[in-house]
């Protein structure tokens, strides 16, 4: 897909809506991660999340009338971005998730913004407008003063650090690779082969090393957090994400996603009693900035 001209854009109000529920329901996706996490093994909750959300996708897709089959010119393109956007993204925050606390995680999971700005200039030749640097360095603020406090507890806890940011590096590949590559398929469609490609190192990896039995023995309590994940997190939010790419350009998507961790932040706070203070209301006004400079204009700068 082109790059739309940034100067000339008008914002869609869909596009618009669609962030707004992604920063709620994938803000308070992570805590429910967390609580799953705590009773599934790593590959076994992935593989639930990603070939129940995938079938449920294509099974919205087909009740609706769409065709499944992937055209043979997008095959490649659609296994190399399901890699990317599923395989690395959901393998590295969940163990991220494993080493962190959920609120500390989100917090490096959402620096994708900036991975993603920059990729987007390189592959996809967009312009880094003055509106979008603003909100960017707005952003990155929130963040920093989010997890400034905890540079110490993080250096002590490095493996999680390190697949937070792959988690984000990964996410922003395939959401800079999903611009970059032309699709004739409906959005649920590409939404559901997305999950379901990407999902199957993890099945694979989920029989060779983890018992599958450990499912029999799970409380309703992390049964429940699972299938948020499943149904809000994996099927209706990353339709929303898919189609939020399709209509705005890679690196102003990828800046609309900067209010998500404040909300897992907060939410992880309500839900799990994580530490919340002074510094997220702090953040939570420099993000609310930044998607103010970037998205509440008529048009780019």
């Amino acid at each position: 897909m082109k790059p739309k001209n940034a100067g000339a854009e008008t914002l869609p109000q869909l596009g618009l809506v669609l962030l707004l529920f992604l920063s709620l329901f994938w803000g308070t996706n992570w805590p429910m991660m967390k609580i799953g996490l705590k009773e599934i093994p790593v590959w076994t909750f992935r593989t639930l999340c990603l070939l129940l959300g995938g079938s449920g996708v294509l099974c919205l897709a087909k009740a609706n009338g769409l065709r499944l089959p992937i055209p043979r010119s997008e095959r490649w393109p659609l296994i190399l971005v399901s890699l990317f956007n599923v395989t690395g993204w959901h393998l590295c925050s969940a163990y991220g998730l494993v080493y962190m606390d959920a609120g500390r995680a989100v917090i490096i999971g959402y620096t994708m913004p900036v991975w993603a700005s920059i990729l987007s200039l390189f592959i996809l030749g967009e312009r880094l407008t003055l509106a979008r640097l603003i909100g960017l360095l707005l952003g990155i603020a929130g963040l920093l003063i989010l997890i400034g406090p905890d540079l110490r507890a993080l250096g002590s806890a490095p493996l999680g650090v390190l697949f937070m940011l792959g988690a984000a590096v990964t996410w922003a590949g395939g959401t800079v690779l999903l611009k970059y590559f032309r699709w004739t398929m409906p959005i649920t469609v590409l939404t559901g082969w997305q999950l379901i490609l990407g999902g199957i190192p993890v099945i694979i990896g989920a029989f060779l090393l983890e018992p599958m039995g450990v499912l029999l023995h799970v409380s309703w309590r992390a049964a429940l957090a699972t299938a948020y994940v499943i149904l809000i997190g994996n099927i209706l939010c990353f339709w929303a994400w898919i189609k939020v790419v399709n209509l705005f350009p890679a690196s102003l998507a990828s800046i609309g996603t900067l209010a998500i961790p404040v909300i897992g932040v907060l939410s992880s706070a309500a839900v799990l009693g994580e530490p919340v203070g002074a510094g997220e209301v702090a953040a939570l006004i420099l993000v609310v900035m930044a998607l103010s400079v970037v998205l509440i204009r008529p048009k780019g700068s």
